[in-house]
């Protein structure tokens, strides 16, 4: 018996030594002799390799990204609203004044872009009235060391041309309360023309506001041009009224 323990001992060695040799992951070879230790190891093991994730990090991207909402929603009635490809004109101004010209998203919004033109708007119904109308509004391009991000529809100053003639010039107006007035006003009209009555103390001795209200289509051409073309009724012919801006 002495000398059977003795050989099983030598040869248990000599194996523990041979596998040393051949591969140093001896630990390996004797936590296999338990598989219930084995598995605890492994189990361990996994759990020291795959962390389990925070969750204090998404909790705090999702209240900040509802904080950012509800301050969008809060201001969003201060934004300004942009236009679509299809937009709601209203030309409107007093017998002996200036064109004024509005251009909204729809009848209900305020004006995105507002201007004033030099034009008075008897000669305009004039033009319109002998043929096709085309009002072409031009400014000028900022140089290279003073340009700004400003958008085409928020230039100040065009230089007006009515029908290839020079008109002077026109501005861009914010919408106040005399023009958010007339805009109500007309707001049930989707398209016509005709008068509204005025205040006589500032239109003079006639007091009556003329106005034209049509659907436009709105064509993008680049950052520096726009072109708005009234849409007729019954889609034939080329339209009435065009009005191009032009940043050159």
């Amino acid at each position: 018996m002495a000398t059977t323990s003795e050989d099983s001992s030598k040869r248990h060695f000599h194996w523990t030594n041979k596998v040393g040799n051949e591969d140093d992951e001896v630990p390996s070879f004797k936590s296999s002799s338990n598989p219930k230790e084995e598995d605890k190891n492994e189990n361990v093991k996994s759990h020291v390799a795959m962390p389990t994730p925070k969750k204090k990090l998404p909790a705090v991207a999702v209240a900040r990204l509802r904080s950012v909402l509800a301050a969008l929603g809060r201001n969003r009635s201060s934004l300004p609203l942009g236009l679509g490809s299809r937009v709601v004109g209203t030309l409107f101004g007093y017998r002996r004044g200036h064109v004024h010209f509005a251009f909204q998203r729809d009848p209900t919004s305020p004006p995105t872009f507002l201007i004033e033109l030099a034009t008075p708007i008897s000669g305009l119904v004039r033009e319109m009235a002998s043929g096709l109308v085309r009002i072409a509004l031009e400014c000028d391009k900022e140089k290279e060391d003073q340009k700004k991000a400003v958008k085409l529809l928020e230039e100040p100053m065009w230089r007006t041309y009515c029908n290839g003639k020079k008109s002077g010039f026109a501005t861009r107006k914010e919408c106040g309360h005399k023009e958010w007035k007339v805009l109500k006003a007309v707001e049930p009209i989707s398209m016509g023309a005709g008068v509204l009555p005025g205040c006589s103390a500032e239109a003079g001795a006639d007091g009556e506001l003329m106005y034209m209200r049509a659907k436009f289509e709105r064509i993008v051409g680049s950052r520096d041009s726009e072109a708005f073309y009234m849409m007729n009724p019954d889609s034939n012919g080329a339209p009435e009224l065009s009005i191009y801006l032009l940043r050159v």
